[in-house]
């Protein structure tokens, strides 16, 4: 089996492993979904560890294609077409430890564990098949397998009152994003003519012959305002601090850390590339409306009295860092886009799993009754103020890393914008990160919290490999960047020459069929 296929594939048969298992057997449904998560993410720093971009074919490392549905009659192929490049890699293996970190911090659901367990890992398979999709229709298909046990968790093992209103807006939301960006899917494909949703076909089509210029015009903000809503662009943001705070644990912080990254990669991955014509003109209106996200989001945040509420409206403020670096169109803005993507994955999953643990233990996330938590809970607190640390932009961390290069990178696209961007890192995501810290850790304890005990063993395990990852990112950050340069090189330079960039001699234009990796299609 190929590598990327297994690295999807071992949650989603593990899913069907766990139907016949009786549900009063509950360490075997949950041994079943920890030994997954766990193969999965093993698979994942394989991958990573054995890239090599020098030895790409189309540009793609892992590179696997073969027909899945052919129609001679409509001349219809939908290919099932796997691969990873500098784009998706850190994307994947960020995925498969969020993945097995969610997993390990799913203990606190105590009814329904067999149905939640399968919804889980439908959703973790879902996730890692979309990003390391390369045909359209396999992409929006493993996107939507993700989003639907999304929806189903939050409205059954949700949390609080609301958890009906926020499963609605949710649902609305996402749902209208993706039926957009779908209309924008389909109509490029009917402008290339071509009888197949291969995204290294229609790239190298649309390098040959550029769509026209109307069309760009109208296709791309199709995809950029439906990927937007998806990834809470400003002002269609609203469902996602609702939808976080009462999201079970797992289902934060796999959908704030991973899932919601596909809006992001859509953008990268198919419309700049395909469409530079229409992203020169709609670029600098995206960042316009990041500045929404950065600024506004993050005066909401210094308001608010519900830890999850401000971690959800901190998150968004930090995807607005990200949308500014795409925009930016350069080459240091845009990889310092995509480290952000993989550093907020991590940071959003760290906090979203602290705080889940804490609303577990004492029933509430009002910052209110907090207070000196990390006298009675040194390691719980300790790593929550450095992941609170760690939002702020601390240097050490990845997210200071991929921030520093997208400020630097848009700076002479977008200086005012800039300077505002830097202005509300600085001062206000300090504010409300480092008041956060002194309600929640510091001051005078209630008596009730007196009895709570730390985070066990188990618990700690996951603190722990998402802290040492944020931590690699930051003090190594050439790990990602080397694996990610070339081709983010390649989307800066299609922009330029209005058609995706020649790929390097180890990358041609045809596909090129690599009998050990590519087999060919049987009709």
């Amino acid at each position: 089996m190929n590598l990327l296929s297994a690295i999807f594939l071992v949650p989603l048969l593990a899913a069907v492993l766990i139907v016949p298992i009786p549900r009063t057997i509950r360490w075997g449904i949950r041994l079943v979904a920890l030994m997954a998560t766990f193969v999965s993410m093993v698979l994942g720093l394989a991958l990573f560890v054995k890239f090599d971009a020098a030895t790409a074919v189309n540009g793609f490392k892992f590179d696997y294609m073969t027909d899945w549905v052919s129609l001679p009659g409509i001349g219809l192929t939908i290919a099932y077409h796997v691969g990873v490049d500098g784009i998706n890699l850190g994307l994947v293996v960020m995925g498969t430890i969020v993945a097995f970190a969610a997993t390990c911090l799913s203990k606190e659901i105590d009814r329904f564990e067999k149905e939640y367990y399968i919804l889980l890992l439908i959703m973790i398979g879902g996730i890692l098949g979309a990003f390391v999709s390369l045909d359209i229709f396999f992409l929006y298909f493993f996107h939507e397998l993700a989003l639907v046990p999304t929806f189903i968790m939050i409205g059954i093992w949700g949390r609080g009152p609301d958890r009906n209103h926020a499963t609605f807006k949710i649902t609305l939301y996402l749902s209208l994003g993706a039926l957009i960006a779908l209309a924008g899917l389909v109509m490029l494909y009917l402008q290339s003519g071509l009888k197949t949703f291969d995204l290294v076909a229609l790239t190298g089509h649309f390098q040959a012959h550029p769509m026209g210029e109307a069309s760009q015009r109208l296709i791309f903000p199709l995809l950029m305002f439906g990927f937007g809503i998806l990834v809470s662009l400003w002002p269609f943001h609203t469902w996602a601090p609702t939808g976080y705070a009462h999201a079970p644990t797992a289902t934060a912080m796999l959908h704030a850390g991973v899932l919601k990254k596909f809006g992001l990669y859509g953008l990268l991955r198919i419309a700049i590339p395909m469409m530079p014509a229409g992203a020169a003109e709609w670029l600098g209106v995206l960042a316009l409306l990041c500045l929404g996200n950065i600024l506004y989001c993050g005066l909401v945040a210094m308001k608010q009295r519900d830890l999850n509420f401000l971690i959800g409206n901190s998150s968004v403020a930090h995807v607005g860092f990200i949308f500014l670096g795409i925009a930016s169109l350069s080459l240091v803005g845009v990889t310092g886009a995509v480290v952000l993507m993989i550093a907020h994955g991590f940071l959003a999953a760290l906090t979203f799993g602290l705080s889940g643990w804490l609303r577990q233990q004492t029933g509430t996330t009002e910052i209110a009754k907090f207070g000196g938590l990390l006298r009675q809970l040194p390691f719980v607190g300790t790593f929550l103020m450095i992941a609170m640390m760690a939002g702020c932009g601390l240097p050490g961390f990845g997210n200071f890393v991929g921030e520093f290069m997208v400020l630097f990178g848009s700076w002479q696209a977008y200086p005012v914008i800039t300077g505002i961007a830097i202005w509300s890192a600085l001062v206000i995501g300090g504010v409300y990160m480092l008041r956060a810290i002194r309600d929640v850790l510091h001051g005078q304890m209630d008596e009730q919290w007196k009895s709570l005990r730390d985070a066990d063993v188990f618990r700690r395990v996951p603190v722990v490999i998402l802290t040492v990852s944020l931590l690699l990112m930051g003090i190594f950050p050439r790990l990602l960047t080397d694996k990610i340069k070339p081709d983010v090189a390649r989307i800066v330079a299609s922009t330029k020459t209005g058609g995706m960039a020649k790929p390097t001699p180890s990358s041609p234009t045809k596909p090129v069929v690599n009998s050990h990796e590519v087999p060919k299609a049987h009709h």
